[in-house]
């Protein structure tokens, strides 16, 4: 797994729940507790262990604390700018979520970031299928989604659909939202996960100021 990721749940924990959370996660996980290189790269397991441990410890279930993690991320301003640059109000924004991959690359090519793909259907109904090594990773987009919602002053109810996940085996298999089979992780093993958003009403609130501008001065 990328460092950056691994840094990010470090960050995440830490500024959510304190140092002296984090220091008992890294501990439990096997993990450095002064931290990840962002820049390195670390084994798929260690990042595994650090939500395990950290959802013993906090007493929470996996999927409500990945929504967190995804919550949290985009309240950091690099990342908030990123999604904002997809569009000038929350539908552009998820108009724009196939290419969100393709601009992580470009900053960041070794960065292994889930591939995404949006269905839209009618009266504001869309849905994000999101494929990745691991899951997980639509946990954290539903957060990222909600969080994203506020940021635009929408007003949107979004659901993460996962299927049970088996560790023990190899292969995968998927079906759509409605009615999710097993999926069966081995080391090259894809997880497909799906996030659904009901789109109430696109201007509900002012939202949060956003200035693109700042964006492409780099002020």
């Amino acid at each position: 797994m990328h460092g950056l990721v691994n840094r990010s749940i470090q960050c995440f924990l830490g500024d959510t729940y304190g140092a002296d959370l984090w220091a008992a996660v890294a501990a439990k996980a096997g993990a450095p507790v002064e931290g990840f290189e962002a820049m390195l790269r670390y084994d798929d397991a260690l990042t595994c262990d650090l939500i395990q441990a950290a959802t013993l410890r906090l007493g929470k279930p996996r999927a409500a604390l990945l929504e967190d993690l995804g919550a949290y991320l985009v309240t950091r301003e690099p990342l908030r700018r990123l999604m904002r640059f997809g569009g000038v109000d929350y539908t552009e924004f998820l108009l724009s979520l196939e290419d969100l991959q393709g601009r992580g690359l470009m900053a960041l090519p070794d960065l292994d970031l889930p591939e995404l793909g949006l269905e839209s259907g009618a009266a504001g109904r869309f849905t994000l299928t999101v494929t990745a090594a691991q899951p997980g990773w639509g946990a954290v987009f539903a957060g990222m989604l909600r969080a994203m919602a506020d940021d635009y002053g929408a007003l949107a109810l979004i659901e993460h659909v996962a299927p049970p996940v088996d560790h023990e085996t190899t292969g995968a298999g998927q079906t759509g939202p409605g009615q999710p089979a097993p999926v069966r992780l081995g080391p090259q093993a894809a997880a497909q996960e799906w996030v659904t958003v009901e789109l109430l009403e696109a201007r509900f609130a002012s939202g949060r100021r956003f200035d693109l501008a700042a964006m492409t001065t780099g002020a």
